[in-house]
C-alpha cells in the first residue's frame, strides 16, 4: 500500500504504553476519524483504520450536501480500556498530539472509548471539542456547535442519538440488502457479535424491522434463542461495556462461549465489535447468507475472498458502518436537523442509495461489493479533488486507488 501522509508512534513516559496516530489523507487540510483504546492495538491496525476513513469520507459525498468530505485519520492506544490507568494515558496521548488535533485531526469515540470521556479529557487540555479543526473553517461556528450539542442531547428510548446512528445505519444496510436479494425482513434472522453502541443499536433496529435476532455475542459469551431474543430486554440489562447481565435472560435463552457466534445459521451475520475476527479458517463455520460489517476491518482479505467464492457477500465496513462519521458532519454542516426524525430519514436515504449503487455495479461487473464500493469512493474522491484538492495517502491502484493531488 502507498504510505499515509503522517504516522506517529508515541510511547507513554509513565507506563510505556504505545499510542498511534495516522493521517491517511487531508482534504482542505483536515482529516476525520476516531480514537480507540484496545489492548493489542498496533500501528498497522491504525493505518488500516485511517485508510478506511478516507474511503468512508469519499463514499458518502453528495454534491447537494453542505458537508464536503474530509480526509481520513485514526488514533489508537494499546491498552485495555478497563485498565485504571486508561484515562491518564489518554490524557497524556492527546496532550502529545494536541497540535494535530487543533489544526488537522477531528476525532471522537471509537472502540473502548466513550465520547463523554474524550470530551472531558479534551476540555482539560483547553479544547472546546475534539473537532475544533473543522469549526475553525466554518462561517457560523456557534450555530454548528449548537446543532451538535442539541443532537447529542436527543434521547431515543433511553439512548443518546449519537450512540444509535451508527448501528441504525448497519441495520438499514442489512435490511436493504435483504430486500434486494428477495428475503423479507419479517422472518429473516441475524446474529450480532458485539453489543455496545454499534452492535446494540444494530440489533435493536434489525428487530424493529422484523428481523429475528437469534444470537448476540458479548465479552461474557454467546446468548442464543433460535426463536428470537428479546433485544430490548437485553439492551436494558447491559452494562457500559455492552455485557448483558445473565440474570435477565429468559428460561428459553441459552448461553455458550462467545466464539460460537460464527456457527449459528442466519441470514445476516453482523460482526460489530473487534477487527480481524473472521479469518480464512473461520469461513467453513459460517452459515449466513451475508456478512454486514458493523465493526472496522472485521473480515480478513483471504476470508472475504473465500466467502465471495462461496456466494456469501460481504457488505464492507466503510459502506455498512459509515453513518456515525457521516452523521456528525451532516449535523455540523446543517444537512440534518438535530432530531432523530431528520437524522434517521437522511440515513435511510443515503443507505438505500449507496447499497443500490454498489450492488448494481457489483452485479453488472461480477465483482465483490467491496470492489464496487471502492470504485464509487474513487469516483467521489475525484469529484472532491476537482473542487478542493486532496493531499497525501490514498489506496493502491489495484484497489481502485483514491485520487491524490
Amino acid at each position: 500500500m502507498s504510505a499515509p501522509l503522517l504516522e506517529t508512534t508515541w510511547t507513554d513516559p509513565v507506563t510505556g504504553v504505545r499510542g498511534y496516530l495516522v493521517l491517511d489523507t487531508l482534504v482542505r487540510g483536515l482529516a476525520s476519524g476516531g480514537l480507540r483504546i484496545r489492548e493489542g492495538c498496533t500501528l498497522e491496525e491504525v493505518r488500516g483504520l485511517a485508510r478506511g476513513m478516507t474511503r468512508k469520507e469519499a463514499l458518502v459525498y453528495d454534491p447537494a450536501d453542505r458537508y464536503l468530505p474530509l480526509g481520513g485519520g485514526k488514533g489508537g492506544i494499546d491498552l485495555d480500556p478497563a485498565d485504571p490507568r486508561a484515562v491518564d494515558v489518554l490524557r497524556r496521548f492527546l496532550a502529545a498530539v494536541l497540535p494535530v488535533v487543533r489544526s488537522q485531526w477531528n476525532t471522537g469515540e471509537d472502540f473502548g472509548l466513550r465520547q463523554e470521556t474524550i470530551d472531558e479529557v479534551a476540555a482539560g487540555l483547553g479544547l472546546a471539542s475534539t473537532v475544533e479543526a473543522v469549526f475553525a473553517t466554518l462561517e457560523d461556528a456557534p450555530a454548528a456547535r449548537s446543532r451538535l450539542t442539541r443532537a447529542f442531547a436527543v434521547d431515543v428510548d433511553g439512548v443518546s442519538l449519537g450512540d444509535l446512528v451508527g448501528g441504525y445505519g448497519v441495520a438499514r444496510t442489512g435490511v436493504v440488502h435483504l430486500e434486494r436479494t428477495g428475503v423479507p425482513a419479517a422472518g429473516a434472522t441475524a446474529v450480532v457479535q458485539g453489543f455496545g453502541s454499534i452492535g446494540g443499536a444494530a440489533a435493536r433496529y434489525l428487530a424493529r424491522a422484523g428481523v429475528s435476532v437469534v444470537a448476540v455475542a458479548d465479552r461474557a459469551g454467546l446468548v442464543r434463542n433460535d426463536d428470537g431474543l428479546d433485544v430490548e430486554a437485553l439492551l436494558a440489562a447491559r452494562d457500559p461495556l455492552g455485557v448483558v447481565d445473565r440474570s435477565a435472560l429468559r428460561p428459553s435463552d441459552t448461553s455458550a462461549p462467545n466464539d460460537g457466534w460464527l456457527d449459528v445459521s442466519c441470514d445476516l451475520l453482523v460482526p460489530a465489535a473487534m477487527s480481524y475476527v473472521i479469518s480464512a479458517d473461520d469461513v467453513p463455520r459460517i452459515r449466513a447468507r451475508a456478512v454486514v460489517e458493523g465493526a472496522n476491518m472485521p473480515t480478513l482479505p483471504d476470508a472475504e475472498a473465500l466467502l465471495h467464492a462461496a456466494g456469501i457477500p460481504v457488505l464492507p465496513d466503510f459502506l455498512a458502518n459509515v453513518m456515525t462519521n457521516a452523521w456528525w458532519w451532516w449535523t455540523v454542516f446543517g444537512d440534518v436537523e438535530p432530531t432523530a426524525e431528520s437524522s434517521f430519514a437522511k440515513i435511510d436515504a443515503v443507505v438505500r442509495r449507496l447499497v443500490t449503487t454498489v450492488s448494481d455495479d457489483a452485479a453488472a461487473r461480477g465483482c465483490t461489493l467491496r470492489e464496487a464500493a471502492l470504485d464509487l469512493a474513487h469516483r467521489n474522491a475525484a469529484a472532491v479533488q476537482a473542487a478542493v484538492g486532496v493531499t497525501g495517502g490514498g489506496t493502491p491502484a489495484e484497489e481502485a486507488a483514491l485520487v491524490r493531488a
